[in-house]
Order: structure tokens, then sequence, then C-alpha cells
């Protein structure tokens, strides 16, 4: 199979962010008197931000505070306590001298998620970046709106999404393209194969083997 788009989702497929991520968890719950270890919190890294706070115990009334204390530990410190996984800048580059176009579509709300790339210099390589809009509109009902996003003004060509979880996969089949599920992040072998991925790889280099 061909693909002339790669839409990339970023936390646990670009970098892996779970110190950040789950810190910015552990100071938020701790603003409300809510005790959390941070082992505890690595698998909300990738669902959408405000099905996590209620799987914490957050309530309808308080899960936006609780999304804002999360973003004021991320945007002064979370942000950076990340690392690009080790393969992923030379695939990125391989990709686009190839002449591949790149995308990112993520949970995150798109400002961080273009400091991200910045600070990681990582931006050079996307023609686009999708995310959340800061009340969580997008992700509401899945991922697929923020893939359509980054497809948006790119053209009909064959587009693939990346991801390690779920929600990368369902999103990708909501908008009707194929994916591929990474298995070196978040996600299982297990929770890729039955959200419905086309592919699953173990390693960045197979993406060109596909």
């Amino acid at each position: 199979m061909t693909y002339d788009v790669y839409v990339f989702d970023l936390d646990g497929t670009l970098t892996d962010p779970v110190e950040g991520i789950t810190k910015s968890y552990q100071y938020a719950a701790a603003a409300f008197g809510i005790k959390t270890e941070l082992a505890d919190l690595r698998h909300f890294i990738g669902p959408p931000i405000r099905e996590c706070f209620k799987e914490l115990g957050f309530t309808d009334d308080n899960v936006e505070q609780g999304v804002e204390k999360f973003r004021e530990y991320l945007s002064t410190t979370g942000l950076y306590q990340n690392a690009v996984y080790p393969d992923l800048p030379a695939t990125l580059a391989r990709l686009k001298a190839e002449g591949k176009v790149l995308a990112l579509a993520t949970n995150k709300i798109t400002p961080f998620a273009q400091r991200i790339l910045e600070h990681f210099n990582l931006a050079q390589y996307f023609s686009t970046v999708s995310g959340d809009e800061p009340d969580g509109s997008l992700s509401k009902d899945g991922k697929a709106e923020i893939i359509r996003i980054a497809l948006a003004g790119i053209g009909a060509k064959k587009a693939v999404m990346l991801g390690d979880r779920k929600h990368d996969i369902s999103g990708a089949n909501a908008v009707g393209i194929d994916s591929i599920g990474v298995l070196w992040g978040y996600g299982s072998r297990e929770e890729l194969t039955e959200a419905g991925a086309t592919h699953i790889i173990e390693c960045a280099d197979e993406i060109f083997a596909i």
C-alpha cells in the first residue's frame, strides 16, 4: 500500500510524555485533595482529558477546574518533561524527503502541540498541526474531527493515521482512512487490533515496509 499523507498522533507516537502528563494529572488531582500515584496515571496518555478526570472522580461541576489546573502545570513544566522516541526524527525526515505530506492530529490543544514540536525541532516536518479546542469540543465524540481538520486542504490523497491508542484507530476508521497502530507507545496489540487497525508495527522502520 502506498500512502501520500501520514497523519501522526503526538503523545505515545512521536514523543514519550509520561513524566509530564502524569505529573500534570497528579498536580491537578492534589489541588482537589485527591491522592494519586504516578504509575496509576500512565493509562491517561492518549484519551481525551475530560474522560480521564471523570475517571479520577471529578464531576461535571469541577472537571473544567481540573483541566485548568492540569494545564497550569503542563504549560510551564510538563510540556518539556517529554522525550522524542529515538527513531522518529530520522523517520520523519525520510518520509518528507520522499515527498510525503506529514500532518499532526492530537488531543492536546493546538498551541501546546506546536510548542512541543518546536521545542524538539520536529515542526519542520509537518505541513499542518491539528489539536483540540480548549473546551474539548473537537474530541467530545472521539478523534475523528481532529483528523478531518488535519486532512483539510491537503487534497484527495491517500492518507494513513499513525497512533498508539484505540482513539487514533477509531478516529481513522470514522474518517475513512487506513491506520497504523504503533507498539512503542501506550496501547497494546490487543487494544489496537480490537479497534480495527489496518496495520500494526513494532518499530518505526516498518512504516517503509508497508
